[in-house]
């Protein structure tokens, strides 16, 4: 791709560098960009700034917030003692527009996956196992996508959780095999955590 501007060369192949954006789409983006008022601009690149410097994360749930502890974990309507077990907060959001699930949440920050060199040291798995030894949590539902290495995930936090008198339970097989939960439709993600079964009932099956 040849550029007549080593300024819009560098946009793209920034703009590039983001998932599922090739160059043809990188130049779509960056070009829409100039016809925009200088303005919208520079309150684009604000936020993208602003987000990559202010950006917090729960001390609770881990979850993406602007302050210490989000609005979901100091909500006091929310139950406590029952923590939905996600990937990210893609997956976060995907639950709450169910609007099926009134627990609070533990984001991982991914799953297992030795082929990428991720494994249970790079996930916040130790303050989920601390919850639950501090006799903070009475359930914890998995709800990590139904892939390999979500499955492997669940397998491996439910092995450390045997010796506790939790219930350990899954959100019902309505998603299939290989789906990313984000991408489930409202209804059969709120009809999977509702008719959510025990762990074991699922490896068993």
């Amino acid at each position: 791709m040849n550029f007549s501007s080593k300024l819009l060369e560098q946009a793209v192949e920034e703009f590039s560098k983001l998932p599922g954006i090739g160059k043809k789409t990188a130049l779509r983006l960056v070009l829409n960009m100039l016809k925009r008022e200088k303005d919208d601009v520079n309150r684009f690149a604000t936020a993208i700034k602003d987000l990559r410097e202010g950006i917090r994360y729960c001390l609770k749930c881990h979850n993406i917030s602007d302050v210490e502890v989000c609005q979901l974990c100091s909500n006091p309507s929310r139950d406590a003692f029952t923590l939905c077990v996600v990937e990210d907060i893609r997956d976060v959001m995907a639950v709450e527009n169910t609007q099926q699930f009134k627990g609070l949440y533990h984001v991982l920050g991914g799953v297992i996956s030795p082929m990428e060199g991720i494994g249970p040291q790079h996930l916040s798995i130790d303050s989920l196992l601390q919850k639950v030894a501090n006799g903070e949590v009475t359930e914890i539902i998995f709800a990590l996508s139904s892939t390999m290495e979500g499955d492997t995930t669940n397998f491996y936090i439910f092995k450390k959780l045997t010796n506790y008198a939790i219930k350990v339970s899954t959100i019902a097989r309505g998603i299939a095999f290989g789906d990313e939960l984000e991408y489930a439709d409202e209804i059969t993600l709120g009809r999977s955590i509702v008719n959510r079964l025990p762990y074991e009932n699922a490896i068993n099956s």
